[in-house]
């Protein structure tokens, strides 16, 4: 069995947070911010069986700031 480090993004929506996995594009929600990433996890896990991702680099994540009216 393999391993690999994933990002998640996580984002509040009303009472729930959602939790986003760029790399492989699957998303869950749970109550809480641990709740939401088991339920990602287990989500990109039933994914990736059918799924596999091909070997490479993680992604860079950074953030920056917009100026609007």
């Amino acid at each position: 069995m393999k391993t690999r480090t994933l990002t998640v993004v996580l984002y509040q929506e009303d009472n729930l947070y959602v939790a986003h996995c760029p790399e492989v594009g699957t998303v869950s929600q749970g109550t809480t911010i641990e709740t939401a990433v088991a339920n990602l996890t287990e989500a990109t896990e039933l994914y990736l069986e059918e799924f596999p991702l091909p070997d490479t680099s993680r992604p860079l994540l950074t953030t920056f700031e917009v100026a609007y009216a």
